[in-house]
């Protein structure tokens, strides 16, 4: 994680500011070949591995002083106004229990915790943190006694179960998994909860806070937030793609719409606006930046999902709201003000990030401009149909059938691009059908997840990468590829032959191809102001905007 410039940015509020403030959350190589048979590996036994950190410069940001408040009727999104529906199963962190004791805790397949050095319970994936305070206490000695030793505890592997451990800063975060997942692939969730608790609070506060009292209680100031964590972790079970691949869904859609859409977004802007974008049912439709407040500089497809999963609270379903966030691959110490809305009443989303925190009825102004660019468009209805085309439960549900590729035994795929011609400032992207039969129950769907993570952690070993692997399970044949130009996770019926599934493989690589103008955004929207003049380059535009440089 990296955040550009030189010039440091203006220190967040203080701790007892932070206590009194509401905050935005949700309740309220090498190796080429086949390889037959990939497994995990995984030694087992205490793995001590020291960890290096590295300084970053701050970033120019807008701080949340507690006497800022934007001046409009809708205020400050309130966590504690938010309903959740009944039998949401969302509110894992919030239901009573979770002893250890308890065989239906026991049972689930993996747990993520986040405490705070001094033990102090944050948060539990299951059950209640106050039941876990023992537990996480035991947690809090593993560590302590590993670094008494001037070493950093990272994994123990306990016959089948993985305990990962990460520090940032203050935090202490720990996922328990009897999953397939490597270490690498829990620390990425790991990192993923954390950036997700930064932007709500921010590095600098969050570690501000601890500084004067180790003991504090975080829960005071994330009330609300644990139905944003256990969705976060929800998505990641359910489409593990974004986070496998490290890129963003984008809705497939005609090129020409796509364009006018982007050209809408550059024409309605407002001041201090840094970045438009728009979505529907958690993927991207498309984005436009200013240049005025970001220049030479992309959007981190982390942050990005962050927010798409930020947005999808029920909080947001109807309405607008105006609110502070932090982006955390960009600058972890500041916020910038969002307006979030949806359009006509349909799932379409329309995420504006600013700089000024009293340009809330600007913000608004633009959304009615793109909301009636919209319905000249006709767009919609084509992002309506979009939203509701598929029947998974997956808030970021695909909208296409495998079917449309045409290459019998073909069930499903995972593919993402990586031939972006660089000048593109292209975001990361992946493409994959909807899950279909014989994948429409919870376990099977849970099953493919588990043989994707299973190829991907072959395939980026550290020891021994692989470009190719074919794989012959018990009820499929998978293959995976990885060249200079895509990477690519595939699943076939079981009685596909090596010679067949190469077919498959080819006629997919071709459909790709022929469809990538409207499954992929490849030539992004221009600024939506004149370029800055030269004298005023990187070193000027990388304390002012929203993205991470290159």
């Amino acid at each position: 994680m990296e955040a550009g410039g030189d010039t440091a940015a203006p220190a967040p509020g203080d701790a007892e500011d932070l206590e009194d403030t509401r905050f935005p959350s949700e309740e309220a190589a090498d190796g080429g070949g086949v390889h037959e048979d990939p497994t995990d590996s995984g030694d087992g036994g205490q793995e001590e591995t020291g960890s290096e950190t590295k300084d970053q410069p701050p970033t120019l940001l807008s701080p949340l002083p507690q006497s800022e408040s934007p001046s409009c009727t809708c205020g400050l999104w309130d966590p504690a106004s938010e309903n959740n529906p009944m039998g949401d199963p969302e509110s894992g962190s919030g239901v009573q229990g979770g002893d250890p004791s308890d065989e239906d805790w026991r049972s689930k397949r993996k747990h993520v915790f986040v405490l705070s050095e001094a033990g102090k319970p944050i948060y539990s994936r299951y059950g209640s943190v106050e039941a876990l305070s023992t537990t996480m206490g035991v947690m809090t000695a593993l560590v302590s006694f590993v670094q008494s030793a001037g070493d950093a505890i990272r994994a123990i592997y306990a016959e089948d179960h993985k305990l990962v451990f990460l520090q940032q800063g203050p935090l202490l975060l720990v996922a328990v998994s009897r999953t397939p997942q490597s270490a690498a692939q829990l620390r990425g969730e790991l990192l993923a909860v954390h950036a997700q608790i930064v932007s709500t609070l921010t590095r600098a506060s969050v570690a501000r806070i601890f500084a004067r009292k180790q003991n504090y209680d975080l829960r005071r100031l994330l009330a609300g937030s644990e139905r944003t964590l256990d969705r976060l972790l929800d998505s990641v079970e359910r489409d593990p793609g974004a986070l496998l691949l490290g890129a963003v869904r984008c809705v497939p859609l005609a090129r020409p719409l796509r364009e006018a859409l982007g050209a809408l977004l550059r024409r309605c802007t407002a001041p201090g606006l840094a970045l438009s974008v728009l979505a529907v049912g958690g993927q991207l439709v498309t984005a436009a930046q200013e240049r005025t407040v970001l220049a030479e500089c992309r959007l981190d497809p982390a942050d990005l999902q962050l927010l798409l999963n930020w947005v999808g609270a029920p909080a947001f379903a109807a309405g607008e709201a105006w609110a502070p966030v932090c982006l955390p691959r960009f600058n972890p110490d500041g916020f910038f003000y969002a307006y979030v809305a949806r359009l006509d009443a349909m799932p379409v989303c329309l995420l504006l990030l600013g700089t000024d925190p009293e340009a809330f009825h600007d913000m608004a102004t633009c959304r009615r401009l793109v909301e009636d660019g919209m319905h000249t468009l006709g767009a919609m209805r084509t992002l309506g149909e979009a939203a509701s085309f598929s029947n998974a439960p997956s808030a970021s549900a695909p909208s296409y059938s495998v079917q449309a590729v045409g290459a019998p035994g073909l069930r499903h795929f995972l593919y993402k691009p990586l031939d972006i011609p660089d000048q593109h400032r292209q975001l990361p992207q992946f493409t994959s059908p909807e899950l279909e039969a014989p994948y429409s129950s919870e376990e099977e769907r849970q099953r493919l997840s588990d043989l994707y993570h299973r190829l991907h952690a072959r395939l980026h070993s550290t020891s021994r990468p692989l470009r190719l692997i074919y794989h012959v399970a018990e009820k499929e044949t998978l293959l995976a590829w990885v060249t200079s130009k895509f990477e690519l996770y595939t699943c076939l019926s079981p009685l596909v032959t090596k010679a067949g599934a190469i077919l498959v493989v080819t006629k997919l690589l071709r459909w790709v191809k022929k469809e990538e103008d409207r499954l992929f955004i490849r030539y992004p929207p221009k600024y939506s102001t004149p370029p800055a003049p030269s004298s005023a380059s990187t070193d000027q535009a990388s304390h002012n905007g929203l993205f991470t440089g290159p």
